[in-house]
């Protein structure tokens, strides 16, 4: 797949109301032209589109205006707030209305015969569902207009329906009012979706805080010393930056004077300050503690690891998992068929009521809310609006994106990036883990401990190693002493490095006879042997000892029950030490990018689900060929790019976390597809029955996609 042409975008739609509208919305966009891929969260209300070519921000957006929604670019605070305003005061002003129509409704009930209650309670229902309910009005009409329907149409057709009702009462052409049950269906419907939003933002404020540590401006050092504060979108790199103490650092950089604390817990999950100092790294988002620093930018924008975090988070959060499908297909027929059978239900009751009341007075000696009229049309509107406030596809819809923003979180505050959200599907069924060494099992720091080689090699050796990006090169790199002039540079993978000095050809890589460095080895280093047009000049021993926290991650691993490889590109003495220390039975050395590969396709041979975990170039094809890749975040970028799960910091122990936190996820998702499916399965056929009061089945709906969101919000506490 080439992905040089691709483009990624995120963006806000508005509108939405439940999945049936997500639905609508995806479907459109996949059809304008260019669009590779797009996906629609109705938890994060937002859109993601992967381009196979570029398509103008527009069109996007009247694809999604033609199916009746809207994009916005409003800042989350911006949007959220004002949406939250408008909720309030619409949910204020229908209950200052209901509960004194309910009020009136009790004592006309109870035997204080009200006159004028009829058209009391026509103009109060109307007040609350023309006014108080105008979006859900909008939501019905822009779903009916495009000849398909959402949860606004089923709570819009109920609450109009109760109204009418009230209307030929009060001209004296119907036997029962349900004019103020049609009020409080749009309340209850109101109220539920503002709690239904206040928890939906709750549950992605983890991604809103990383926004919220993106920089807006920068101070810059200009050439005569001065600080000028600039925008963020101005800031260049190269340009020096002043941060004081107590600041966030607002760009990818490099410490160029100064040493001070920096926190990085909320992008690395280290609660731990980092001391930074002249030549060190920083990440933007970071907060600097204690000192004065001038950082060097070498990152901006969308360039930046925080922005890039978000994206990748964004992106787990707006695509979709395998078991979504089903959700999703049977969501698609829902409202059709809850609408059918309410008015099947509806007919049959009007039509049956005098063969069928027996039922509902004995039900009534039970079920004080059923109906007491017999009159064959009010039992049947009875019968047909409540089965038509009941349905709840909502909850459906909720059941996986919910719990997958809740997972997602969870992983990103214990440094886990999930970059494809599949992997979370995955994750928990794995069953051999297979690990690199280097970075991996290891620190990833190596040093050098032995060589045989002369000052002026060394230096040569040295000046190679450091354009390599592999840590073993990074650790011979500290040979270097002075810089030589190297022509023709090759960093062979799985190999080594070459390059040609004052015509002569040196190649740094992997021994062609390990047997010569048995007794090195045998002691655990990793060998690399130095060569100078053909003929062996020396070697070089370089150690990195095991993570401390890699002899847990063994032991919890192998308790699930989970096989555990060790394959290396190191040889066997170094293989040996390592897989004998750490406990681990299968392991492979002096192998190849490709021979990594086949491990894994060897063992997903096995029907076992296969993850693969390292850092390095090297690296790259197995993860990707993996069920699941994970990439240390201190690896190459082409590693991190390969990877289904990036690792922001700490060691193999964040793979125990990431089997968790899956096993965690699904097992919620599975509770809420449980709720969702069986709370229909229930309460259709009792409202069906005339068994259910339409408010009692209005507030079980609300109740049933806020209890989705709860059960989703336990994961952060599992």
């Amino acid at each position: 797949m080439n992905t040089t042409t691709e483009e990624k975008r995120n963006f806000r739609i508005t509108g939405m109301t439940c999945a049936t509208c997500a639905m609508i919305v995806e479907k459109a966009l996949k059809k304008v032209e260019g669009v590779k891929f797009a996906a629609v969260n109705l938890a994060t209300e937002t859109a993601f589109v992967l381009l196979e070519k570029d398509v103008p921000q527009r069109v996007l957006e009247e694809a999604v205006e033609r199916v009746g929604y809207g994009v916005t670019y409003e800042s989350t605070e911006d949007f959220e707030a004002r949406r939250y305003k408008a909720s309030k005061r619409n949910v204020m002003f229908a209950w200052s209305i209901t509960v004194p129509l309910m009020l009136l409704m009790f004592l006309h009930m109870t035997g204080y015969h009200i006159s004028w209650f009829f058209y009391a309670e026509t103009i109060a229902s109307a007040l609350v569902i023309f006014i108080a309910g105008k979006q859900t009005i909008r939501g019905a009409w822009i779903a009916l207009s495009h000849f398909h329907a959402n949860m606004d149409v089923l709570v819009f057709l109920g609450s109009l329906t109760s109204l009418i009702t009230a209307l030929l009462a009060s001209v004296g052409l119907f036997e029962t009012s349900f004019g103020s049950i049609g009020a409080m269906i749009m309340s209850i419907h109101l109220t539920g979706r503002f709690i239904e939003s206040r928890l939906r933002d709750k549950a992605s404020k983890e991604v809103k805080a990383l926004l919220m540590l993106k920089a807006q401006e920068a101070r810059v050092i200009t050439d005569d010393g001065k600080e000028i504060l600039m925008p963020i979108e101005a800031v260049k790199q190269g340009f020096l930056i002043a941060v004081k103490p107590g600041e966030r650092i607002p760009a990818d950089g490099e410490v160029a004077e100064g040493a001070s604390s920096v926190d990085e817990a909320m992008i690395t999950g280290e609660p731990m300050p980092v001391l930074k100092k002249s030549g060190d790294k920083v990440t933007s988002g970071s907060l600097n503690l204690s000192s004065f620093l001038k950082v060097r930018v070498i990152q901006v924008g969308e360039d930046t690891f925080l922005s890039q975090m978000i994206s990748l988070i964004q992106e787990a959060q707006g695509s979709k998992i395998p078991i979504q499908a089903l959700a999703d297909r049977v969501t698609n027929v829902f409202v059709p068929i809850v609408t059918f059978l309410a008015l099947l239900s509806g007919v049959l009751w009007a039509f049956n009521v005098g063969e069928w009341g027996g039922f509902l007075s004995h039900a009534k000696q039970f079920l004080p809310w059923v109906i007491e009229s017999r009159d064959p049309l009010s039992v049947g509107v009875f019968a047909f609006v409540t089965t038509i406030v009941i349905a709840c596809p909502c909850a459906l819809g909720l059941a996986i994106p919910m719990a997958l923003i809740t997972g997602t979180n969870k992983a990103m505050r214990q440094g886990l990036i999930i970059r494809n959200a599949e992997a979370i599907q995955t994750t928990k069924d794995v069953g051999v883990v297979i690990f690199d060494k280097t970075g991996t099992l290891t620190l990833g720091s190596p040093k050098v401990v032995e060589h045989n080689l002369t000052e002026e090699v060394a230096n040569i050796v040295g000046n190679l190693e450091s354009l390599s990006n592999h840590p073993l090169g990074k650790a011979i790199a500290e040979l270097k002493k002075g810089d030589v002039e190297i022509d023709d540079f090759e960093e062979i993978v799985g190999e080594g490095v070459r390059g040609t000095v004052r015509g002569q050809a040196y190649l740094v890589g992997r021994p062609e006879n390990p047997q010569r460095y048995r007794q090195l080895l045998e002691k655990g280093y990793t060998v690399v042997e130095v060569k100078k047009d053909g003929s062996i000049l020396g070697y070089i021993g370089v150690f990195d000892p095991i993570r401390e926290d890699s002899f847990e991650v063994v032991r919890r691993l192998k308790s699930m029950g989970i096989d555990l490889v060790l394959a290396t590109g190191d040889g066997e003495g170094t293989a040996k030490v390592v897989a004998s220390e750490l406990g681990i039975k299968d392991f492979y050395w002096g192998i190849r990018p490709d021979d990594k590969v086949d491990i894994v396709r060897r063992y997903q041979g096995t029907g076992k689900k296969v993850m693969m975990t390292g850092d390095g170039m090297n690296d790259a094809a197995a993860l990707k060929a993996a069920d699941v890749g994970v990439a240390m975040g201190s690896g190459t970028d082409l590693a991190i790019d390969s990877a289904d799960v990036v690792i922001l910091k700490g060691g193999a122990s964040k793979v125990v976390d990431l089997i968790e936190i899956s096993k965690e996820t699904f097992s919620i998702i599975r509770q809420n597809l449980a709720w969702a499916f069986g709370y229909n399965v229930i309460a259709i056929p009792m409202a069906m029955s005339a068994l259910l009061h339409p408010i009692i089945a209005e507030g079980a709906m609300a109740l049933s996609s806020i209890s989705v969101i709860l059960n989703s919000l336990r994961i952060k506490s599992v």
